[in-house]
C-alpha cells in the first residue's frame, strides 16, 4: 500500500472538482494510505473560506478522507531546517510546503501536488 501525502494544492483541486481534483479523488477512494499534515488542513480551510466557500465542509472532508498528522517539537525543528535549506534553492518555497516535505520523507510517502515548488523533488505525484 502506497502512502500519499496530500498537499493544499491537491486538496483545493479535489474540493473544487477540477480535472486535477479527479485524479486526487481516485487516490482518496483507493486502498492507499492518505495523510495530511495539520498545517495543510489549516491552509486549505483558509483558502476555501477566502474563496467564499464553506471552510467547515472542507475541514470535514479532509478529516474524513485522510489521517491528520500533528507536529511535535522535533518535527517542527526539522521543518525549520528543511525550509531554510530548500528556500535557498527554491525561491518562494513556503513553510507549509516544508511540513508536507518532511512528513513525506518521514513516512516514505509520495507527495500529491501541482505546486511548482515541488517540481524538482523526488517522490512527487505531480498533477498536470
Amino acid at each position: 500500500m502506497t502512502k500519499f501525502v496530500i498537499d493544499a494544492y491537491a486538496w483545493i483541486e479535489y474540493l473544487e472538482g477540477s480535472s486535477q481534483g479527479y485524479i486526487v479523488k481516485g487516490l482518496l477512494f483507493s486502498n492507499h494510505e492518505i495523510l495530511t499534515h495539520a498545517v495543510t488542513m489549516a491552509e486549505v480551510v483558509s483558502r476555501i473560506k477566502r474563496k467564499g466557500f464553506d471552510g467547515e465542509a472542507a475541514f470535514r472532508a479532509i478529516q474524513g478522507l485522510s489521517q491528520i498528522i500533528p507536529a511535535d517539537a522535533d518535527f517542527c525543528k526539522e521543518v525549520g531546517l528543511i525550509h531554510a535549506q530548500t528556500r535557498a534553492k527554491v525561491p518562494g518555497f513556503g513553510l507549509a510546503d516544508a511540513f508536507v516535505l518532511v512528513l513525506a520523507r518521514r513516512v516514505g510517502g509520495k507527495i500529491v501536488t501541482g505546486d511548482p515548488h515541488f517540481k524538482s523533488e523526488k517522490g512527487v505525484l505531480f498533477l498536470e
